[in-house]
């Protein structure tokens, strides 16, 4: 079921223009996120779209994205890149935590305690 938004701006706005991303938030756009990644000292490859693709897709289809469960978007995350390695290679691809970088590349908000410094731990 697609995320429908309640905030007229949003649903007044043209629908995303890039083809190739349809489940990218309305006021996300490549360049942003080539931007951001620059700032991150990322260079983006095929690989880190296809991520970001796969991670608009799961915000797109989960109700509410306020509540996404990490522990659940690392195991669709893990089963979609399963035959390049899962969640090792994504981290290889995105060393601050392919969750945390990859929504704000994407124009995503980020799961709750997607962070948790205090074991260390980046998702």
């Amino acid at each position: 079921m697609l995320n429908i938004s309640t905030d007229i701006n949003k649903l007044i706005q043209e629908p995303a223009t890039d083809p190739e991303f349809p489940y990218a938030p309305l006021d996300w756009t490549r360049e942003d996120a080539m931007k951001a990644a620059q700032s991150e000292g990322l260079q983006l490859m095929e690989a880190h779209w296809e991520f970001i693709r796969a991670l608009q897709n799961y915000y797109a289809h989960h109700d509410n994205e306020t509540v996404i469960n990490l522990r659940d978007l690392n195991d669709a995350l893990h089963e979609h890149f399963h035959f390049q390695g899962g969640l090792k290679y994504l981290y290889s691809l995105f060393p601050g935590g392919p969750v945390n970088q990859g929504c704000r590349l994407g124009g995503l908000k980020a799961p709750f305690i997607v962070i948790d410094r205090s074991f260390g731990s980046v998702s």
